[in-house]
């Protein structure tokens, strides 16, 4: 995220509020489009759908959504963590011309490891009139495409593009969905909203080949950095289902409810957390657009120097400039995120009363929120220990994560409604108290890591 990070920055330094407000807004999108997109335009869909349609099609429309993505993004988090390592690589080398290849070669191999839980569900589990899982699936398979070509954006630097991009689908599917839906019911919502999504993907795919044009070749090449890399896809699988485990684990609250379709949710839950999980937006643009950018600079001065044999003296003076950056960021990201908190805990009444939501999701969106807090931080810090490449450090933390979560939240459900999303919190606080131990200790070390620990020639 660094490269778009520093083309976002150059917005914010025009010396005017418009400058700075296009940076954020950018970044913003950069750092959340796909779910950011997905909890708006479903709140809105569902409140636009609400004059049409029964009450069960509209919870059912919402369950496909979320189901759709929660298991797009697990089963194809191995896939993107490996593309993105092999892409950044190509960056790097300064060649890019196995692009296209590796975008339709992972795109491949995504919707083949897909295919088969998307139909055993739809076809086999669902109880849904034959087109509307036909659309269910076919959304399935466009979300997971999304998650994945995305990446390929955010390399290209071109936020305008992201923003346009987003907007265009989210506007369309919107639309879409509102002129289909009276006719059609929940098939025409599913519809109209998978029509949007459908551009946002070939718009994204467009542009990708338009600015990569080579052809599109070697498909499988990034194949090997499957097995060299193996932490990587790991963490993208392990990651993933920690951030859904605790939803899953509420779906058996003896509040959750089943639908005539068989979908299980909790949508109390469900909604509190993803409201909560929209307090981290500020930050996570914030991380992009400051935090990352300065730590990179920082970064790279310290391994270029090294290259260069620079003296002992600048090395350690690159090193505190290292140490000086990750705190400098911590301290700015820290404060915004608890401003960010902090407001959305306190104004938690008075935003529920302006939206009609019910006010029985009103402690797990505070204690919900509490838990975003320590998961951003952990989010970053976890981004950091990645520049470092310490994959198996990596992986580590998001078992912990995982584990965590789905065993705190389990035994939390047993104590009762008043902690419902204390072991999301919990998790996510312990996640981030691991991830700063681990970065203190490996950071504060560097010099050594660099020359002795990660210096295969000193073995």
């Amino acid at each position: 995220m660094a490269g778009i990070g520093f083309a976002l920055r150059k917005l914010t330094r025009r010396d005017d509020l418009l400058g700075i407000a296009q940076g954020y807004g950018h970044s913003a999108v950069t750092a959340a489009g796909p779910w950011l997109l997905t909890i708006i335009s479903v709140s809105s869909i569902v409140l636009l759908g609400s004059k049409s349609v029964s009450v069960d099609d509209l919870n059912t429309f919402r369950l496909i959504v979320i189901y759709n993505f929660a298991f797009s993004l697990v089963f194809s988090g191995p896939i993107v963590m490996v593309a993105t390592r092999f892409l950044a690589d190509s960056i790097y080398a300064k060649d890019v011309s196995s692009a296209p290849g590796l975008m339709i070669g992972a795109l491949s191999i995504v919707f083949a490891l897909q295919a088969i839980p998307a139909t055993i569900f739809y076809f086999f589990y669902v109880d849904l009139p034959m087109g509307t899982r036909m659309i269910a699936t076919a959304n399935f398979f466009i979300v997971a495409g999304i998650w994945l070509v995305s990446v390929f954006l955010t390399a290209l630097k071109d936020y305008n593009g992201i923003t346009l991009t987003f907007a265009t689908g989210m506007a369309l599917g919107l639309a879409s969905t509102y002129l289909l839906a009276p006719s059609l019911g929940i098939t025409g919502m599913l519809l109209g909203f998978s029509a949007g999504l459908a551009l946002i993907l070939f718009m994204i795919v467009a542009r990708v080949l338009a600015e990569y044009r080579y052809p599109a070749v070697r498909l499988l090449q990034f194949g090997p950095y499957f097995k060299k890399y193996w932490e990587l896809a790991a963490s993208g699988l392990v990651y993933n289902l920690g951030i859904w485990i605790d939803k899953w684990v509420m779906w058996s609250a003896p509040e959750a409810v089943t639908l005539k379709s068989k979908l299980i949710s909790y949508p109390n839950y469900d909604s509190a957390m993803f409201l909560a999980y929209l307090t981290i937006v500020p930050s996570m643009a914030a991380f992009i657009l400051a935090v990352e950018t300065d730590f990179f600079e920082s970064y790279l001065r310290f391994y270029r120097d090294i290259q260069k044999h620079a003296t002992f003296a600048t090395i350690e003076a690159n090193h505190r400039k290292i140490v000086d950056s990750i705190l400098r960021g911590a301290r700015n990201f820290l404060i915004l995120q608890s401003s960010v908190c902090l407001s959305a805990i306190l104004l938690a009444p008075n935003i529920f009363s302006a939206l009609n939501i019910d006010f029985g999701q009103l402690g797990m969106f505070r204690i919900g929120t509490l838990g975003a807090f320590f998961h951003v931080m952990f989010l970053g810090a976890s981004i950091i220990i990645s520049y470092f490449d310490k994959r198996m450090s990596m992986l580590k933390l998001q078992v912990l994560f995982l584990v965590s979560n789905g065993a705190l939240t389990w035994l939390f459900l047993r104590l009762g409604f008043p902690f419902y999303g204390y072991g999301y919190f919990l998790s996510s606080a312990i996640a981030f108290v691991a991830s700063f131990f681990v970065i203190a200790r490996f950071v504060g070390d560097l010099p050594y890591h660099t020359f002795v620990v990660d210096n295969t020639s000193a073995r």
